[in-house]
Formats: C-alpha cells, structure tokens, sequence
C-alpha cells in the first residue's frame, strides 16, 4: 500500500515513534535520476540516441533540442543539445518552449477532472453545454458563387466525438480543403474572445457527419470554451490551480512573464525554397510575452522538458504524483483507450484504423496493434506532439515515458527531421534490453 500524501506519512511516523516501532520515512519526491542499467536500459545503447540527436545539431537541422527518458519514475537520460538558437547561448535543461498541439493532453485532464466532478458525460451532445451548435449543417460540395451547398446534420457531436476529433470540424490547416480555407478566411482562430469562437465554427458546415471521420480540428479549443463555462474560471487559471500548481510546473503557463523571457527557444521554420530552417515568421509565432486574449486549448502553452514531464509521470502513474492526485487511475486509462467507432477503424486507408495498428483516444493517439503499427512501443502506448515539432509518448506496458523538444515549424519539410519520432522511438527500445527489470 503506497501512503499518498505527505500530511498522512508525518502522522503516521509519530505515531509509531510515539509507540516505540520504526518510523517511516516520507516519501520522497519522484522523477529522481538513476543510473540506466538500474532499470534495464544499456547505457551503451542508449549512445545511438544521443549520436542521432547530436549529428542533427551539427549538420544545422537543428540549433539545439532537449530529450528526456524515465523509466519506473527514474530519469535515466536528460540530455541537452546545441543551442536555444542559431549564435544563441547553450540549450539548457530549463528551457522553455512553445509546446503548441502539445497543449491539447492537458486540456483533455481539464475536461476529465470536470468528468469525475460528474459536470459532463461522454455521450452527451455537444449541445447541452454549447448550444451555439444547435443548427450545425454538413458540407456536400460549392456552388458556382463559392458558397457552399450544406445539408442539416441529423445530430449534434457527442463529448466524446469533440475529445477524439471525430465531431467533423476542421481546423484551418489544409491549404486544398474548402472548409479549411474558410476556416481561415473568416479568421476563427484569431477571435477575440471564446463566444466569437464558437459563433465562427457553428455557422461553417461540418466536414462531414458527426462519427463518420477522423478529423483533426479545432475540437480542443472547443473543450477549452467548455472547461471555462463549466468551471467558472478561464482556462488559464483552471489550469494553474488544478493542473500546474499540484504538479509544481512552474514554467508552464500561457505566457512568459519577463524573468523567464531569456529562457525562451528561438523559434524557426523550414524554408522548402532554400531547403534549410530560417527564423520562424507569420501567423504561427505566437507572441507569448502578455497573456492571449484568448487561451487555446488547442495550442497555446509554453512549457520545459522537466515541467512537462512532471505531467507525463503523474498520468502514467495513473494520475497521481508526489501526493497531488489530479485523476483517478480509472480516469487515465479511459483517456488512453481507442475511442474511435468501427466505421473508422476499419477503413484499410484511415490514418487510425485497425491495418495502422493506432486508434485514437481522448485527446491522445494510441498504440492499439504494435505490430502492425511498425513500433517497438508497448501496446497501449499514447503520445502527441506539437507544430514546432516537441512530441511525448508514455508507455504504460514498459513503464516509460520519453520527451522531446525542439522548435521548428513545418519540420516534416526536412527529411532530416520528419520521421525524428519514429527514429527516437526505436533507439529508446533498441536500449531497454532488460524489459523485465
């Protein structure tokens, strides 16, 4: 039986010092480093990691990077690479990133803290706490003028299918797509508040009908307009005193107050025509010297290696760490399961379906079928990433988590770094060469 919080481990040790028995120890805080053979990993192995990383830094693919393993809640590798930036001072193990997509698992333990406050349930429809979506129609082609031709969907979005993007919005990234193209045009990610938001996406038609497809979207700034509505605070604020706060992230948030502003990595972009990554410039840099005016749940949070980490290890641990239990173990492991419905799953092309080996939980993607998605990842595995390219899995049959950050937009442009994930992934598990350990 593991004692969880601090306030019950001191009563205790009195106690038995009180009636002569040995006291026991506190607990000690975890995410404490170990040597990697410790925990089964080859230290040697390990250097084909470290070489990978260090030959994209010295072959200018990257200015610099920081990656994290921890196995059994010990860190056994927390490296820094290059620098911050071209020229730049060192990379070093405090610094910040923007984390963008990478902000959308924490939306989702937002959304499920209320979940077990018994505020909303996975079936329910969107409707019931966005009424806004009431009258949502499904695109079926353009009309001559541009306009398009819609047709009314024959139901709301469910919670569930807002959390694991299958509600049919879009998101404004797919420069071919109509929807998307309108989605941009009409300027709903740069609303300027949350009901301007949710305005926008209800009058533009759905990609298709609610379940029917895996979409990535704008679903998580949806959940975050939720989480605001049903807590009665703004998503950053919820996040620090529920989240950030228990979990002692003290350099995650939605801005960066001005001490920490020199801690932040230079952002950067790959240029297709020069074939090299430039300084980031556009709509994509996020100004996160003040606070947005509005907080994307989608998007929006800065973080470090180590903060972040502090998050994987709470939810591998089945959503508690260092005495602040966030969800219950229950919780985790619904958030980590396939949510995806059969007519997605079996399409042989889908990106999530059963011949990928990968489903799709509630704002995580997820190893279903290791096999047949080409991982050496445990089965049950859930992971995602953000735009510039900082990505996390846990993996909870090997009892794992790794991390790593870089910051580089439209980073699949450079063959060097599109597949780094993937590379990553198979020389962490080249290196657990005593799994059972």
């Amino acid at each position: 039986m593991t004692i969880r919080r601090f306030g019950l481990a001191t009563a205790l040790a009195l106690c038995l010092a009180w009636s002569g028995a040995p006291a026991l120890a506190a607990p000690k805080d975890q995410l404490v480093a170990a040597a990697p053979e410790s925990v089964g990993v080859s230290p040697e192995r390990l250097k084909r990691l470290d070489a990978l990383m260090k030959d994209l830094v010295a072959t200018g693919h990257l200015p610099g990077a920081t990656t994290m393993l921890v196995r059994h809640g010990k860190v056994v590798s927390f490296e820094t690479y290059g620098a911050r930036g071209f020229g730049g001072p060192p990379m070093t193990k405090d610094t910040i990133f923007r984390i963008y997509s990478q902000t959308k698992p924490v939306t989702g333990v937002a959304m499920m803290i209320l979940f077990e406050e018994g505020k909303w349930r996975l079936d329910d429809p969107v409707t019931k706490y966005v009424p806004e979506f009431a009258n949502l129609r499904v695109y079926k082609g353009v009309n001559a003028d541009g306009s398009f031709v819609t047709e009314a969907a024959d139901r709301p979005p469910t919670m569930r299918e807002i959390m694991s993007h299958t509600g049919g919005f879009a998101y404004g990234l797919v420069p071919n797509n109509p929807i998307d193209k309108a989605y941009v045009s009409t300027g709903v990610l740069g609303s300027k508040s949350g009901q301007e938001f949710v305005e926008k996406v209800a009058k533009l038609p759905l990609v298709g009908p609610p379940g029917k497809q895996w979409k990535y979207s704008v679903a998580v700034d949806i959940q975050g307009f939720i989480v605001e509505k049903l807590s009665g605070q703004s998503l950053p604020d919820f996040m620090q005193s529920r989240i950030f706060t228990p979990l002692k992230m003290k350099d995650t948030g939605f801005w960066l107050p001005a001490e920490k502003a020199d801690r932040l990595a230079s952002l950067y972009l790959w240029d297709a025509k020069a074939k090299k990554i430039a300084p980031a410039e556009g709509f994509m840099v996020l100004d996160v010297s003040k606070p947005p005016v509005v907080a994307s749940g989608g998007g929006g949070l800065v973080s470090t290696n180590a903060d972040y980490a502090r998050f994987c290890q709470m939810l591998l641990n089945g959503g508690e760490l260092d005495g602040a239990r966030i969800l219950s173990p229950a919780t985790v492991k619904l958030m980590a399961s396939d949510h995806l419905p059969d007519a997605i799953l079996d399409d042989p092309k889908g990106e999530f379906s059963k011949a990928s080996g990968k489903g799709f939980g509630l704002d995580f993607m997820v190893v279903t079928d290791p096999a047949r998605a080409g991982t050496l990842a445990g089965k049950g595995t859930y992971s995602w990433g953000g735009a510039a390219g900082t990505w996390f899995w846990i993996d909870p049959e090997n009892d794992l988590f790794f991390l790593g950050m870089i910051h580089v937009l439209a980073k699949d442009g450079d063959p060097a770094l599109r597949d780094l994930g993937d590379r990553a992934s198979t020389l962490v598990y080249q290196a657990l060469v005593q799994p059972g350990k």
